[in-house]
Parts: C-alpha cells; structure tokens; sequence
C-alpha cells in the first residue's frame, strides 16, 4: 500500500490544484468511457473497479459509463477516442503496446498524434497460463513438444499487436519455435476455451489471474511470467529466462482522450486518477491490480511510449514481412 501511495502522491494534489475545469464539466451529462476489448477482461475490470473512485474525486455528478468496443487488437475503441468531441464526455482507456504497436505494422483508422494520454494506471506482466490438467508442467514442456512437433500448441492471445501476441511472437523467436496462434476478443473468451478444452496454452496478464496469487492454484496454472524477476504475486512461477529464454513483455494500461480536449480538464482526470488509485475501497475490491499499480503522469508516458517504439521496430518490420508473403 505505501508503494502505491508513494506512485502516485505527487500527482494527488492536483485536483484541487489545476483551477476550474471548463463550465459544466463534469456535471452536464455521463462520461462514456471506450474500452476495446469484451467485458470480463483486465482492462475492463480495471476500469470499472476504478472509476467510481475517480468519480468521487471529481466530485459533483460526475458519472462513468463503460462502452466496450472490442475487436481489431483496440484499434475500434483507439479510434473511437479520437473521432469523440474533445469535450472531455468521451475518453477511453488504451493499451500498450497494441496502442503504439498496430499504427507501427499497418495504416489504421487512428493516429497517435490526434490522442492526448491522460494517465497510465498499471505496468502488467504477461503469465503463460494452462489449464490445471494440462500435462505442461513447464515452459520447457511446451517448448519441447513445438520442436518436436510445429504448431501442435494451441496459444492463445487478445489480437494482433496486442502485449500476448507480442509475447508469442517474441518467444517463437527466441525459442526457435512455431505455435499455433487463435486470436481472441478478450482474456474472458481465452478462460473460457482454456477451461473447456479448446485451448492448450493462455496468454494472460498478472492481474488478470488473481485467483493464483500466492498458491499458483485453482482452475488454471501460471507455468511462466515474462518478466525481469519473479512476482511477489506468484513467488513459485519462474521467468521466461529461467527457462533458457530472455523474453519480457508487459501490458500497461491507462486512460486518453482527444487531442484537442481542454487543458484544465485533462489535468484535472488526471489528478483524479491520480487519487482514485489510492482509494481504500477500489485497492481492497482489486487485489489483482495491487502488484500492477504504476501510476504515470499522461506526458511522461507518451514519452515513455516515444522511446518504446525503437525497440518494438524490429518486431514490426517481421509482422509487415510475413503478411507481404
């Protein structure tokens, strides 16, 4: 809890710091709020656990109204934020690095620059997930049996460019491997195939398997995280590069809205976010989002975003290469 404070205390201040939002706003009607994946995944739940917080924060009749817009890896619900009124009664939440990854491999219906970051909420480890069943006790188990055989894995991700596809790109790369990839909607479609033997191996984000903290146990089981160290969340899962492969790939997730909407209303979601994060009731009804709580101001994570597309470059440039073929 004091880590989480500590994230996000510099920006708390600022909704009563930023000065008056422009007339009316929060109180004329309903923010509709664009999420691009189905109900039931992290982003959606992340959003829905945290919004009444930010409501509360912005005070008056500020009111949230989630909008699920699922498809295309985000891109329908990127490009919904930005052809919204810049009126601030329309935003969304983004994800990383689908967000700054699609507009890297094709054209699409939006760009970056017509989109203003107003805050990111949470820094998410990708977890290799297979069903409690499964006779893949390991990373390595399911890397043997591709090599022995290609393709005879089913993984499963969220779309194009999003951080699962990502992740299976990176480690049929590193592995020298080639999985069968299906493409999903949302992590919710994901458990259910998993759960009913559709599917052979998920990939999830850490907050989106809370069930396993701690004990690694119930329906489904993490067999790998993708990150730098071993999760506090799941002290008992190895990394990737425990197993011999050096992959890294996280999901980061927050709030955006049209370029063009007003500066004193941007700063002051921003704030809001800023302490709604802090709220004892969302941290205690979200126990998934404790461990990937990483609150970051809207510039500095577009900065962020700026330095993250050099190395995501190569990974675009295979992606354009293999869909010339």
């Amino acid at each position: 809890m004091r880590k989480v404070a500590a994230l996000v205390a510099t920006a708390a201040f600022g909704v009563m710091a930023c000065g008056p939002a422009s007339a009316g706003w929060p109180d004329d009607k309903p923010i509709e709020v664009v999420i691009g994946f189905a109900p039931g995944g992290a982003t959606d739940v992340m959003a829905r656990k945290l919004l009444p917080a930010v409501e509360q924060r912005l005070g008056g009749k500020a009111k949230f109204v989630v909008l699920n817009k699922p498809g295309a890896g985000g891109e329908i619900a990127f490009a919904a934020i930005q052809r919204a009124a810049p009126d601030a009664y329309s935003i969304g939440v983004v994800n990383v690095p689908g967000y700054n990854f699609i507009p890297m491999t094709r054209k699409t219906q939006y760009g970056m620059d017509e989109i203003r970051l107003i805050a990111r909420v949470v820094d998410d480890p990708s977890v290799i997930v297979v069903p409690a069943d499964s006779k893949f006790a390991t990373l390595a188990d399911v890397l043997a049996a591709l090599r022995s055989k290609p393709g005879s894995v089913s993984f499963g991700h969220n779309g194009a460019g999003t951080n699962g596809h990502l992740a299976i790109r990176m480690l049929a790369g590193a592995a020298k491997v080639e999985p069968n990839e299906i493409s999903y909607r949302g992590t919710a479609m994901q458990r259910t195939d998993l759960l009913g033997g559709h599917l052979q191996v998920g990939m999830f984000s850490l907050s989106e398997v809370p069930e396993l903290h701690s004990s690694n146990k119930g329906p489904l089981r993490a067999i790998a995280i993708l990150s730098k160290q071993r999760s506090t969340s799941l002290p008992d899962v190895p990394t990737a590069e425990e197993t011999g492969i050096a992959v890294t790939m996280t999901a980061e997730r927050g709030f955006a809205a049209p370029k063009a909407i007003p500066d004193d209303i941007a700063k002051k979601l921003e704030a809001a976010i800023a302490e709604g994060l802090r709220d004892p009731e969302y941290l205690k009804a979200s126990p998934g989002d404790v461990p990937v709580i990483a609150f970051m101001p809207g510039a500095d994570w577009q900065k962020r975003l700026d330095a993250m597309n050099k190395a995501l470059q190569p990974f675009a440039e295979e992606m354009k290469a293999q869909e010339g073929k």
